[in-house]
């Protein structure tokens, strides 16, 4: 990229940082090596054997004069060149916190031993890690996969996730290339067989670096909707990603574009550039597989609440004229028995009704033996975790904003019924037949299930019994749900 200077005097970054993330064997420490090799003022150092003083710089007392000076470190040695960092996942977390300034602002800042100063490190960073339980996990996001801070990697450019997947066309090729290496004459072969020499790339890099493409008027609208697609895909879930896409891959996606200009040796940076900078900023988005979800399709599982009021409300009229939360009372008729010589220590009246009660009942009748009910079998609705969130950000959507400026005491929510027919609305424009659209309602009645009994994102506000002298529980699609604060 280019580097720029705003008016306030603060230095925007040019230079790309890249992060090269693989399963072992993956030959990312040989790519490294080559880089060092081929580009001048390249740096090469491991993670593991690196401190914060060896790879920004340190204050050292000089043998002859005896005063403290300055020893430059890796990134300042790599000053407008490269610095490959490998092994990165296994710096110490104190010493990756020492290169903050680094990756972002491009300076060094000291203040040690009287000497304060601030030094240039305009390089870019070019490391290497591997994955924390030894091969990519690609259930879990990047964050999961490395040991790396979440600051260190908002710095990072690009991301490029190497896997070791078994393709029987690139292991042919693979072995035959290790095994021609591997023959007598391969090395020398391997050396000839290239288009251009090392010394003719060079000066191409050379010549390139002097060309400072400016963003053309037509690229700009580009630009900015390449980064909305971005965000948009961020926000409304339909991509699980391995990291989200903030302000400072807008920033990466300007330098892509200024440094693909700079190797087509343009001036401006024409929208065909900002277009490959999209995709190479999307192949580096990794997405995270996830499994499908299962609904459970069961018409007692969707009632059960409704059935868990009739219990409480047929409880409450079993026991005559007493309130229902007031419990009853035994202590004096217990006493009584206790002084007759009925009830033994121990033994609750509750109990000895029950025993009475059991002793008529066998007596006066004749024991009938009946099975028990058989529950329904419950049927499992298989979702994609995609549809799944789609459905859910749209319902959250709804809720939320039918909440926006309702009085939160007097607030009671959106009934189930309402909820389901705005959904179904939505889907008015594409003139769905009439199956289609019945699915979709046991479609999202299912979601609206699992999110309210499993997830809890939505909870039922209203209340489950009616108002009156007879109360009845109230019909599902009539109560009132909310989105859950927790979940906001």
């Amino acid at each position: 990229g280019v580097h720029k200077k705003t008016p306030e005097g603060i230095n925007l970054r040019g230079d790309l940082n890249v992060c090269i993330v693989g399963d072992p064997s993956c030959a990312k420490s040989q790519f490294l090596k080559y880089v060092h090799g081929f580009l001048p003022r390249t740096v090469y150092t491991s993670g593991k054997s690196s401190s914060a003083a060896g790879l920004t710089a340190s204050v050292v007392r000089d043998a002859e004069t005896g005063e403290f000076c300055v020893e430059a470190g890796a990134l300042m040695l790599a000053d407008n060149g490269i610095c490959c960092i490998d092994e990165f996942d296994k710096m110490d977390p104190h010493d990756q916190v020492a290169i903050h300034e680094a990756m972002e602002q491009q300076t060094i800042s000291i203040t040690k031993a009287g000497i304060q100063a601030t030094l240039n490190a305009r390089t870019s960073i070019l490391a290497a890690a591997n994955p924390v339980f030894g091969r990519y996990d690609r259930t879990k996001t990047l964050k999961a996969n490395v040991a790396v801070s979440a600051a260190i990697m908002s710095r990072f450019d690009l991301f490029f996730v190497i896997l070791d997947e078994c393709n029987p066309v690139t292991d042919e090729q693979i072995a035959r290339h290790i095994v021609g290496v591997h023959k007598e004459g391969g090395l020398e072969k391997a050396s000839k067989d290239v288009p251009f020499t090392r010394e003719q790339v060079q000066r191409y890099i050379r010549f390139a670096r002097t060309i400072n493409p400016v963003i053309s008027a037509e690229s700009r609208p580009v630009l900015v909707e390449c980064y909305r697609l971005l965000r948009s895909n961020d926000l409304l879930g339909k991509n699980k990603t391995a990291y989200r896409i903030t302000v400072r891959q807008l920033e990466s996606l300007i330098r892509l574009a200024e440094a693909l200009a700079r190797v087509h040796l343009s001036e401006e940076v024409q929208p065909v550039y900002i277009k490959e900078a999209y995709r190479l900023l999307q192949k580096s988005i990794i997405f995270v597989e996830t499994e499908d979800i299962e609904l459970e399709d069961n018409e007692e599982e969707m009632d059960r609440l409704v059935n868990a009021s009739r219990e409480g409300l047929a409880a409450s009229q079993s026991g005559g004229k007493r309130e229902r939360d007031e419990e009853p009372n035994y202590e004096e008729e217990e006493q009584m028995l206790r002084d007759v010589g009925a009830l033994g220590e121990g033994e609750s009246y509750h109990g000895h009704l029950s025993s009475a009660a059991e002793e008529s009942k066998t007596t006066s009748e004749a024991p009938v033996v009946a099975a028990a009910p058989k529950a329904p079998k419950k049927k499992k609705v298989t979702i994609s975790d995609a549809d799944f969130n789609d459905i859910k950000q749209l319902l959250k959507l709804k809720l939320r904003s039918h909440e926006e400026g309702q009085d939160i005491l007097e607030y009671k929510g959106l009934q189930w019924k309402d909820l389901r027919n705005w959904y179904l609305a939505q889907f008015e424009a594409e003139h769905v037949s009439l199956e289609a659209l019945e699915e979709k309602k046991k479609l999202v009645e299912l979601v609206m299930k699992h999110l309210i009994n499993k997830e809890g994102s939505i909870i039922v506000a209203g209340p489950t019994v009616t108002e009156g002298e007879e109360e009845e529980p109230v019909a599902p699609e009539d109560r009132y749900l909310k989105w859950s604060p927790e979940r906001a």
